[in-house]
């Protein structure tokens, strides 16, 4: 281990990042040479957009960084990261068996063609749609990583994920909006905060899919505008009624059908929010209007994470998991997350004892039945 001398030096380091961001590059080159890593750095992962930002990275080719990011959804570092806590420390060699870990399709496309042998990393900060992880990784000339390597990085996580934390809460009022974004993004209705002319100041992610999948919702010059006429017509008049200064306060909230083109639709909501206490929760987003859009027809999977943490799934068992339940057989999943056939089929075996099934058609059926309460919404006649 390292001397307690090193270590105070070292937290003192990070915590000196917290009020300096431009003291992190020195700082993880410290973190990944005491655990005799090639190189490392911090990585945002930004979960809306599915892309990652390499933050004061040293040691990697750029062309290596580019692969990693677009294998990084289907990548086992993403599976373990679905079931940790802030802070957990992960090693590829010991999140998997290390002849899986050689032959998944990970290895062979992302760390092979440029000499990694493993990768060390944490989970460091989650914010809005973001997460942050602070990594290492070796070349194939060193050992993988062991037991020494993770309490290195163990003594040390807690004291980075303090000082990320530090520096999000400088300014307050991006993590208050942050925050809020994370919990409208938890949502499976769609969520529009608009100004008071019907100007679209933000969307949650469910909103984001109805634009892009749908044929009932569109934004036009930063507005709403459902493809129905009649819909488009009542949406604003209810918009310009929530949004006046001599609205009822204690208004509830207008209910309105949105229908689609091919039949069924969304029922919206439209609440006024500038007002009383809600004026201070939506500030971040000078908003004056919140419009709700959900598909009354819809029902959405509990998410991957509860699930598996309900079930104590680990990363590779919830990655089959999620793959069955997209309608894959196991031939085609075991094609899409890189392993072989009999790994899949072992997975399985774990889901199925740990879930009490002993049915594929029981186990998805499990999942399909573990949905969120909803409270039905009735439009207006």
């Amino acid at each position: 281990m390292i001397s307690a001398q090193t270590l105070s030096d070292v937290i003192g380091a990070i915590y000196d990042c917290a009020l300096d961001p431009q003291l992190w590059p020195d700082t993880c080159r410290t973190i990944a040479g005491l655990c005799e890593s090639t190189a490392g750095g911090i990585c945002v992962h930004d979960l809306r957009h599915v892309q990652n930002d390499q933050l004061f990275v040293f040691g990697y080719p750029s062309d290596f960084l580019k692969t990693l990011e677009s294998h990084y959804a289907t990548s086992p570092m993403a599976a373990a990261d679905v079931v940790s806590d802030i802070g957990d420390v992960s090693a590829l060699a010991l999140c998997m068996e290390r002849h899986e870990l050689l032959d998944s399709r990970f290895f062979r496309e992302v760390l092979q063609p440029f000499g990694l042998l493993d990768l060390i990393w944490f989970p460091a900060l989650r914010t809005g749609g973001r997460m942050a992880s602070m990594h290492a990784s070796r070349n194939g000339k060193a050992p993988h990583y062991t037991q020494r390597e993770i309490r290195i990085f163990k003594l040390l996580s807690p004291h980075v994920c303090r000082a990320l934390a530090i520096s999000d809460a400088l300014d307050i009022r991006t993590v208050r909006s942050e925050m809020l974004e994370r919990t409208l993004d938890g949502l499976a209705a769609g969520v529009f905060l608009t100004a008071r002319d019907g100007r679209v100041v933000y969307m949650n992610a469910a909103a984001e899919r109805q634009i892009k999948t749908g044929n009932s919702i569109r934004i036009v010059n930063n507005r709403i505008f459902p493809t129905d006429a009649g819909a488009r017509t009542a949406l604003s008049q209810a918009i310009d009624e929530a949004s006046r200064d001599d609205g009822n306060d204690a208004m509830s909230g207008h209910s309105l059908a949105i229908p689609s083109v091919g039949g069924s639709g969304y029922v919206a909501t439209v609440l006024p929010v500038d007002r009383g206490q809600r004026r201070g929760i939506v500030a971040p987003f000078a908003a004056s209007v919140a419009v709700f859009t959900k598909d009354p027809a819809h029902t959405t999977l509990m998410p991957g994470e509860a699930f598996a943490r309900l079930y104590k799934l680990t990363g590779g068992e919830l990655r089959v998991l999620l793959a069955l339940a997209e309608g894959l057989g196991g031939k085609e999943a075991a094609e899409m997350l890189g392993v072989g056939e009999p790994t899949v089929r072992t997975h399985l075996q774990h889901i199925f004892a740990k879930t009490g099934t002993t049915r594929q058609a029981d186990l998805l059926r499990l999942l399909q039945n573990a949905m969120p309460p909803v409270e039905a919404s009735q439009p207006a006649q």
